[in-house]
């Protein structure tokens, strides 16, 4: 397989383009870096584009490692053909390649293999190769039989011979994937209750206790949900084995007019009821499931990005508070740097000591000139945010609140990172500063957390827990470097996602500024661990506020500091206009000819160039600005002042595949079904919107038992059209239950038929 050549035509790349970046990521290049500032060598493809590509990359890598050692084996065993050459070149998945590799795997004891210790094999192949049309089985069979041998009698000997021909059929490579696309187009799924089920399990996957679907349109969230009912020995699943079709398709593969038809058509229906559809069917349930994971997965990462990516609550000093019962509310005071300037713990749920509490909070307040409360959204959470609301009123000062989602907040605070940063703090603490500083900057504190406890996204503990980490930590590197960070005041766990760097490096250049403060680029080439290769990587990266090079303040990589200061000579600029913000580049480089003229002059790339005349008008931008701030809010809304028709502004908190939970200021979500995110159709919620939007609602149930509230972004004025999809949806429902319901008549027939077959075929034999 020429992999470049592949990958090019998968991703619509120029073939040089590809060879590029499989060379780039084969030099030990990280994927920032890549996209950042090698753009003339790809395209000016994205980080994510590169990411899907290295991905790819990788799995056609192993692809063809597990060929050739496919190939070694049977080479090995002296069975290699030039037909097994041709099949095992045009294979495109693994699972074609382990088909192929089927026949020749050492397998356990089967019975197959027992018929043919007990010398079976001859009399299998004389009925396998299907040339005579006249003969009689009895008198074939009757040779082999050998009591020694565990043959008693004629049956025993024809049914070793049928089980020998069944496995080959099963291992058939080609008959495996027709079998396995039959099954993928037509097979349905079903499920129902197992016998004695939990009734609080049956509440949850009541959608589910009578439930069909087919396999080839069912979503992935119900295919996780299935997976986790069965998991959790609630439900029962299984595939509908399209037994007709199926031995009809094995039938014309296989069988040829001959005097043992009839015994090949019996040992076609029992390969395909004992070996093949038992392994058929776990094969498209792991494809069903890895494909679910997938989309899972990637609904994390779409979730995850623009969670990270919300803008910081700059310059304004935030209380923390982490709710709780018994053990109190937890609040910490931090200034606009992220320092901690105080801490308390308060008891406002409990009602004699509620007054006590509120001196507390207005002394912290008034002290340290608080400016936003942040309030996390766990356990005593309605209660505390309904105390802050009543003590804003009695402030002096204007401060206003905001609920906080406080996911895997007490995971870190009780981390060994959690107390290396504060050794001297209880941890519940840690948790109340997490809190507050995840409003005054998401990116630099949420990257602290495990990501699969950030809480986005759905069924995060069913992924597996190796690629879900990986894809997150992918998300959380291209975040960081889509940023850049402050090399003299990030965190280690911060400065470890750059690229090029680790937790080890990171730590050394901690170390490093605590002696040293950080006034040049070139300065970590004295960090101790960081060698030429982590600093081009990583150099570009990194910021430094107060430098002596003001492009060490900007995305400008070290290696374009000729080129920048080229250009900036060529137009009379100088390094005081960079820091005074008085470049007018794009409007000198088009009268100067255009950006492909200019480039060519500097001897860079265009992207090049474009990418240094942004970063350069505005050093020490942050792309996190430009972005819609937090709705702070002074008063509070309860759910029972909502009412069906109101309309409000929401911030969207979560993205699933069957809709987005929006944050409209009571303490209980609100869903917005993927029904009601548009007029228009919408096939998935990505496509109208993402975790941190802006949205208006509407208000269209409340259910005040339950704690669900029901949302709408559609224009309830907008032009209604009859929209038939849920009266197809039904029609097709009816016709699937009808469909099921024939099914399983067929499959019991032809139960019936089988045993009724072989019980005469072993009653003939006995009788002779």
């Amino acid at each position: 397989m020429n992999i470049s050549q592949k990958l090019a035509q998968e991703f619509g790349l120029k073939a040089e383009y590809a060879q590029n970046i499989i060379t780039l990521l084969d030099e030990g290049n990280t994927i920032p870096f890549i996209a950042r500032y090698r753009k003339e060598m790809h395209g000016a493809c994205d980080d994510q584009v590169i990411r899907e590509f290295a991905d790819r990359l990788t799995y056609l890598n192993n692809l063809e490692k597990r060929k050739q050692e496919v190939q070694s084996s049977i080479e090995g065993q002296g069975k290699w053909t030039d037909e097994l050459a041709i099949a095992l070149a045009n294979a495109e998945t693994m699972t074609e390649v382990e088909d192929i590799y089927r026949p020749y795997k050492q397998k356990k004891k089967t019975r197959a293999s027992v018929a043919v210790e007990r010398g079976l094999e001859p009399l299998a192949d004389l009925i396998w190769a299907q040339e005579l049309q006249s003969a009689d089985l009895q008198q074939l069979a009757a040779p082999y039989v050998d009591e020694e041998k565990g043959v008693k009698t004629v049956a025993d000997a024809l049914q070793g011979a049928s089980d020998i021909i069944a496995e080959r059929i099963s291992d058939d490579a080609e008959l495996r994937k027709i079998l396995r696309n039959l099954l993928n187009e037509q097979s349905s799924i079903s499920s129902k209750f197992v016998d004695d089920v939990d009734e609080d399990k049956a509440k949850v996957y009541e959608t589910y206790k009578e439930h069909c679907e087919p396999v080839k349109t069912i979503p992935s969230h119900r295919i996780l949900a299935l997976n986790r009912g069965e998991k959790e020995d609630c439900l029962k699943v299984w595939l509908d084995d399209c037994t007709e079709t199926a031995l009809q398709q094995i039938a014309y593969h296989v069988v040829k007019p001959s005097a043992f038809e009839q015994f090949i058509k019996d040992s076609i229906a029992d390969s395909y009821k004992r070996l093949i559809f038992p392994s058929i069917e776990r094969e498209v349930r792991n494809e069903l499931t890895d494909k679910a994971n997938e989309q899972a997965i990637k609904m994390f990462e779409s979730n995850l990005k623009p969670l990270l990516m919300q803008p910081p609550l700059k310059g304004k000093t935030i209380m923390g508070l982490d709710p709780g019962y018994r053990t109190g509310c937890k609040v910490a005071v931090i200034d606009a740097n992220g320092k901690v300037l105080g801490f308390d713990v308060i008891y406002p749920t409990i009602p004699v000591r509620e007054k006590e509490s509120q001196q507390k909070v207005v002394a912290l307040a008034l002290k340290h000139k608080v400016d936003v409360i942040s309030i996390g959204n766990g356990t005593a959470s309605k209660e505390t945010e309904i105390f802050v609301a009543k003590l804003l009123k009695e402030l002096p000062r204007k401060v206003q609140y905001v609920i906080t989602n406080e996911a895997g907040a007490s995971v870190w605070s009780a981390s060994k990172q959690g107390a290396e940063e504060f050794p001297e703090l209880d941890l519940t603490i840690r948790s109340a500063i997490s809190i507050a500083r995840r409003l005054q900057d998401p990116l630099a504190e949420l990257i602290k957390i495990d990501v699969k406890s950030i809480g986005v996204g759905q069924y995060q503990h069913d992924m597996p827990q190796k690629r879900l980490t990986e894809v997150l930590e992918g998300v959380v590197e291209g975040g960081v470097n889509s940023v850049g960070v402050d090399l003299n005041t990030a965190s280690y766990t911060l400065l470890s996602y750059v690229a090029g760097l680790n937790t080890s490096i990171a730590k050394e250049i901690v170390k490093y500024r605590e002696a040293k403060p950080f006034y040049s680029r070139k300065q970590l080439l004295d960090v101790k661990k960081l060698g030429p290769k982590a600093f081009e990587q990583c150099a570009g990266f990194l910021r430094i506020a107060d430098g002596d090079n003001v492009l060490d303040n900007t995305a400008v990589h070290p290696e374009s500091y000729a080129t920048c200061k080229a250009l900036l000579q060529k137009f009379g600029y100088t390094d005081q206009d960079v820091i005074d913000g008085k470049l007018n580049l794009r409007f000198d480089v088009a009268q100067a000819g255009g950006e492909d003229k200019v480039a060519k002059e500097l001897g860079v790339g265009t992207p090049t160039l474009v990418d240094i005349i942004e970063e350069i008008s505005k050093p020490g931008r942050d792309i996190r600005d430009d972005l819609p701030q937090p709705v702070l809010r002074a008063e509070i809304m309860d759910l029972k002042d909502l009412k069906v028709g109101m309309e409000l502004t929401g911030t969207v908190r979560n993205v699933i595949d069957f809709g987005a939970f929006v944050d409209i200021g009571v303490h209980q979500d609100g869903l917005v079904h993927l029904s009601e995110l548009s007029n228009n159709y919408v096939k998935h919620p990505s496509e109208v919107v993402k975790v941190g939007d802006m949205v208006t609602v509407r208000v269209i149930g409340v259910d005040v038992n339950k704690n669900r509230i029901s949302l709408s972004m559609k224009d309830p004025n907008a032009p209604q059209r009859k929209d038939k999809r849920d009266e197809k949806y039904e029609q097709n429902k009816q016709k699937r239950l009808e469909d099921k319901k024939k099914r399983d008549e067929y499959k019991q027939r032809e139960q019936e038929r089988y045993n009724q077959s072989l019980q005469a075929l072993l009653n003939k034999y006995n009788k002779r």
